[in-house]
């Protein structure tokens, strides 16, 4: 009897002792994760700011394939939700305030739970990558919330390692939309040609990229600075590309309205005659835009066309990337002069 009382007491002894280990812990938590994502700054603002985009990186929902995640009617922006539940409880999220691009505060609600906050802070870098902090806080937490976390190892254990596999899918579900591409062969259209101003250059073609986006650029800003009425997106009017000998002559265009008389020796006016010419469409990175070339030279070879010896051969672009940095979202248009 005597040896029953003293492991009574002893557990006692040690359900106060833990009690009191539970009572003196914080009250309060903070786990934050920080992360570069290859994709530019308002494509992840894009994604994290519509809660239809997390199950596809919802590392919870990727451990409990079983819990069960549903949209509100708004999932998008500020007041955008959504509830989830498995064999834990019910939860929510909610977004509560956002500084477009640059960071995203968020409402979780977990069963009786004090609510908790989340944040997202999204920081461009130079390379276009984005560095990305997830963090979560929480205050007053109740006994019963405090021992369940003790219990597990702490919010950093319950919480980090998700967090950190969230941030990687985040990134690897980014890099996928962002490499999705289209290209279409549309077939023959008669181009409407017309008078442009452009610049022209030859150089190697691993320079190419470099100088191409300078001299548009370059040409675009003559453009606004002198008040010339863009009469269609920029373009690229190709004279040479030689991958035997690594050369290309290019000429980067912005249409106008009418001839421009220019004041500067390196911007010159040009006009294309109307043409017949088979048209590709791409949507999607440049990087794809070899593969519309040479499905336009397919196009044109099994159908028996018969391109124009010095004809034209432009590429239009109907995007500008700096409002559209996905480059998924891009437009290209490429045309080939035939007879």
């Amino acid at each position: 009897m005597k040896t029953l009382k003293y492991i009574l007491l002893l557990l006692l002894i040690l359900i106060i002792g833990f009690s009191i280990y539970i009572a003196v812990q914080p009250n309060s938590f903070n786990v934050t994760r920080t992360k570069t994502i290859n994709a530019p700054q308002s494509v992840v603002y894009t994604n994290v700011i519509d809660f239809k985009n997390w199950e596809a990186w919802n590392s919870w929902k990727e451990e409990k394939p079983e819990t069960v995640i549903t949209l509100s009617e708004q999932t998008k922006g500020i007041g955008g939700s959504y509830t989830w539940e498995d064999e834990d409880g019910v939860g929510g999220m909610k977004t509560i305030a956002t500084e477009p691009m640059n960071s995203i505060t968020q409402e979780m609600q977990f069963g009786d739970n004090p609510n908790s906050e989340v944040t997202w802070n999204l920081k461009p870098n130079e390379d276009g990558t984005t560095e990305v902090t997830w963090s979560i806080k929480g205050e007053n937490l109740p006994f019963v919330f405090k021992m369940y976390s003790t219990a597990m190892g702490g919010m950093e254990k319950l919480i980090g390692p998700h967090f950190e596999r969230g941030l990687t899918m985040l990134d690897s579900v980014l890099q996928d939309e962002m490499k999705v591409y289209n290209i279409n062969v549309d077939g023959i259209t008669q181009h409407s040609g017309g008078y442009y101003i452009y610049k022209t250059a030859s150089c190697k073609l691993s320079e190419f990229q470099k100088n191409m986006k300078q001299m548009l650029s370059e040409v675009g800003a003559y453009a606004m600075t002198h008040n010339v009425t863009m009469a269609g997106p920029p373009f690229i009017l190709y004279h040479k590309w030689d991958e035997e000998n690594d050369a290309a002559i290019f000429s980067t265009c912005v249409p106008t309205n009418s001839k421009i008389v220019s004041n500067e020796s390196d911007i010159l006016t040009g006009k294309l005659e109307s043409f017949r010419a088979v048209k590709t469409i791409l949507k999607g990175d440049y990087k794809n835009l070899k593969e519309a070339w040479e499905a336009s030279m397919t196009y044109i070879s099994d159908n028996n066309l018969e391109m124009i010896e010095g004809g034209s051969m432009l590429e239009t672009y109907l995007t500008d990337p700096m409002s559209h940095p996905n480059p998924a979202d891009w437009v290209t248009e490429i045309y080939i002069a035939i007879k």
